[in-house]
C-alpha cells in the first residue's frame, strides 16, 4: 500500500452538516487515494459539500448498518461528537446523539467486513476540570474527578464504548482525537460563543490556564489521522491535540478589547443559567469549570507518535478568531494599559493562574 493512503478510499463521515464536518468532507476529497466520500447527518447541510454523496440519516438508527454496508465504508471519521445540537432538539438530542448515536455506529461498524479505520472526535474536557488538578494533564494521567454532567460527560462515555470496540475489533485501527477547545474564523464551540459577549463574566479571584487549537489545524489533524500509518509513526492511539502555549484567561479579554466583570462563583453560575435561558450562549457548568480552574494538556504523543505539529500556537488561533470577530469596547492596548497599571497598584496582584 502507498504511503499516506485511505484504506480502499471509501471514507465516510458523521456530523456533515456542522462546519467543521463540511470543511472535512471538502478537504479529504482531495485526497488522490480517495475514490468516494459519503456524507452523513440527521439533517441536510447548508454548506457546499463538493462531489461528496450526503445520506440524511440519524446514526442513532439502525440504517447507518446499511449505510456502511452499501457503500462498502473503510473508513469511518466520527465527527458528530459534540457540545450544543444542531436546529431547536436542545441538550437531551445532544446526548442522545452523542452517546445512544456512536452506541449505534460502533456496532455497525463492529459487523462491517470492509472497516479498517475509525477516527473520532473527542475532547479535553474528559479530563475536567477541578482545583487539585495536575498542572499537565497527559493521555494516561488518572483523572481526580471525572465529569458529572454536560458533554464532559458524554465525551467520557463515548470513549468507553470506543474502547470496548477496539478490544472487539483489533483488526481495526483507532484513534481517539481530545481537543482543546477549537477556535478559529468560524468556529462555532460554547466558548466561542462565550468570547463573543460583549462583557465576559469571570470568576472572582481566578485566573486560569486555557489552550486553543484552530479550526485548520482540527482539519488537518483529521485528515492525518485517517490515513494509513505512515513510516516512523503510528496513526492510533489516543491523542491531546492543542496548540502550543497557554492563554490567561485576562489575556484573552486583553486581546479581545473586551472588559471583565469578576463575580463570585455562585454568582457566575446564576448568570449562566440565564444566559442559556436567553439562548445567548451555552455558559454550561463544565464551561464554568473551564473558566475558574483551567486545563492545560500535553501533546508530546501528538507530535512524536502522530506525528502533527499544528500551524497555529495557542496565541495564533486566539488571534485568528479575534480578528475575525472585530474590535471589543475598549482599544486592546489601551485596555492592556489600564489593566497592567490596575494590577501593579495592587501589592501582590500580579493575576497568577490558579
Amino acid at each position: 500500500m502507498s504511503e499516506g493512503r485511505v484504506g480502499g478510499g471509501v471514507v465516510l463521515v458523521t456530523g456533515a452538516a456542522r462546519q467543521l464536518g463540511g470543511r472535512f468532507v471538502r478537504r479529504i476529497q482531495r485526497d488522490p487515494a480517495v475514490a468516494r466520500v459519503v456524507a452523513v447527518d440527521a439533517v441536510p447541510p447548508e454548506h457546499d459539500l463538493g462531489d461528496a454523496e450526503f445520506v440524511r440519516a440519524d446514526i442513532r438508527q439502525p440504517m447507518i448498518a446499511r449505510v456502511l454496508a452499501q457503500h462498502g465504508v473503510d473508513t469511518v471519521v466520527h465527527l458528530d461528537v459534540t457540545g450544543t445540537p444542531l436546529g431547536s432538539g436542545g441538550r437531551t438530542q445532544a446526548k442522545e446523539t452523542n452517546v445512544i448515536g456512536t452506541m449505534q455506529l460502533l456496532g455497525a461498524c463492529q459487523k462491517a467486513p470492509t472497516v479498517r479505520r475509525l477516527v473520532v472526535k473527542s475532547t479535553t474536557s474528559v479530563y475536567g476540570s477541578a482545583p487539585r488538578d495536575p498542572a499537565v494533564f497527559r493521555e494516561t494521567t488518572p483523572v481526580k474527578s471525572l465529569p458529572s454532567g454536560g458533554f464532559a460527560k458524554d465525551a467520557v462515555e463515548v470513549e468507553g464504548y470506543v474502547r470496548g470496540f477496539a478490544r472487539r475489533r483489533p483488526d481495526v485501527a483507532v484513534a481517539v482525537l481530545r481537543f482543546a477547545n477549537i477556535l478559529g474564523p468560524t468556529a462555532d464551540t460554547p466558548l466561542a460563543e462565550f468570547f463573543k459577549l460583549p462583557v465576559l463574566p469571570t470568576v472572582f479571584g481566578y485566573d486560569p490556564r486555557l489552550q486553543f487549537v484552530h479550526e485548520d489545524d482540527v482539519v488537518d489533524v483529521l485528515v492525518l489521522a485517517s490515513r494509513e500509518a505512515r513510516r516512523g509513526t503510528l496513526n492510533s492511539g489516543t491523542f491531546n491535540i492543542a496548540g502550543d502555549g497557554v492563554l490567561l484567561l485576562s489575556q484573552t479579554a486583553r486581546r479581545l478589547g473586551k472588559p471583565t466583570v469578576p463575580v463570585l462563583l455562585p454568582a457566575v453560575t446564576w448568570i449562566g443559567q440565564l444566559l442559556r435561558t436567553v439562548a445567548v450562549t451555552d455558559f454550561s457548568p463544565e464551561q464554568i469549570r473551564l473558566l475558574t480552574h483551567g486545563r492545560v494538556v500535553d501533546t508530546r504523543e501528538m507530535r512524536h507518535t502522530l506525528g502533527f505539529t499544528p500551524t497555529y500556537t495557542t496565541a495564533e488561533a486566539f488571534h485568528d478568531f479575534a480578528r475575525a470577530h472585530g474590535p471589543g469596547l475598549l482599544p486592546p492596548r489601551l485596555l492592556a494599559a489600564g489593566v497592567d497599571r490596575l494590577a501593579a497598584a495592587v501589592p501582590g496582584g500580579s493575576g497568577g493562574a490558579r
